[in-house]
């Protein structure tokens, strides 16, 4: 376990390293003239002038070669400073903890409502296979996965928002705002995550050793805990680690399509502005975070078989 914690924090930073330099590079190669994007979002598109792009220029030292910026950045990065953002000012790590409280908070309960909506539809499949159920959970499923993230929200907007009027379209603040986005972040998963959950519980429940508690006289709800619930939890928590880039994926879009001023909200917001420290801060945290939730998925599948850490 020791090792694998070790190897994972050298895979962090080399993964600061190459996220930060090649969001510094991107962000530079964009066509146009960065000065005069930052001073738009500081002054607006109206009052900017050349004036003020040359100031913002000068101000910011973008007119230093970018190897020298690049230099700069890297060993601000060591000191862990971020910076600060080039429209606001403020210092991007106190933007960046502002925004993940959001992001975090939307991110949980897309998870947990996930969970409710595809355990038990995945593990009732998995028992009655090719039931109305399991069909029913088939065809809803493709259809919802053919949906980009995107249009999912568009489409609860339309219904549960504009038509029925139940939830606000967007914004922040009470707990109403949150019910849409989660939902669709929610249904996304879901779509993929119960049938995963219905292929393991087959998986288990068509097995020897759970034929034999069977046989041996055990109830069905007991020989589903004694010996179906772990043995069919490992692959169901390593797939969850890959759903968890999907999630971090249709945070950014569902932030953006709420308006909720989460991480990916701000991401979008800092690559129309060109500023750029708050871009390879945000993209250095979101490579952190996919880092560290895939090393507590490893441990997880490590503590629920730990034939895997003895071979």
């Amino acid at each position: 376990m020791s090792r694998m914690i070790v190897n994972r924090l050298l895979q962090a930073i080399m993964m600061a390293w190459s996220v930060g330099t090649l969001t510094f590079v991107l962000a530079r190669s964009l066509p146009g003239d960065m000065a005069y994007k930052i001073a738009a979002g500081r002054y607006g598109e109206d009052a900017v002038s050349s004036a003020a792009a040359a100031a913002v220029r000068a101000e910011l030292g973008l007119d230093r070669p970018a190897w020298e910026q690049y230099l700069s950045w890297l060993a601000d990065l060591i000191t862990l400073n971020l910076g600060n953002s080039l429209v606001s000012g403020a210092p991007v790590i106190e933007e960046i903890q502002h925004q993940l409280g959001h992001s975090l908070l939307l991110a949980v309960c897309a998870l947990l409502l996930s969970a409710v909506i595809a355990l038990p539809v995945g593990i009732l499949s998995g028992l009655r296979p090719n039931g109305w159920l399991d069909y029913s959970a088939l065809t809803l499923s493709t259809l919802t996965r053919a949906q980009p993230v995107f249009s999912l929200g568009l489409i609860l907007i339309l219904i549960f928002a504009m038509q029925l009027r139940w939830f606000p379209v967007a914004g922040f603040g009470h707990p109403v705002h949150l019910v849409l986005p989660s939902l669709a972040l929610a249904l996304s998963l879901a779509a993929i995550s119960n049938r995963v959950i219905r292929g393991s519980v087959r998986n288990v429940a068509a097995s020897a050793y759970y034929q034999f508690a069977r046989v041996k006289g055990l109830g069905r709800g007991i020989t589903f805990l004694r010996h179906g619930l772990r043995n069919m939890a490992v692959p169901i928590v390593a797939f969850m680690g890959i759903q968890l880039v999907g999630l971090i994926e249709g945070v950014v879009m569902i932030e953006s399509l709420f308006a909720w001023p989460g991480i990916g909200h701000g991401l979008s917001h800092a690559v129309f502005s060109r500023d750029i420290p708050m871009l390879q801060g945000t993209a250095l945290v979101m490579g952190i975070l996919f880092v560290l939730l895939n090393t507590l998925v490893d441990a997880s599948c490590r503590l629920l078989d730990p034939r895997g850490q003895q071979s």
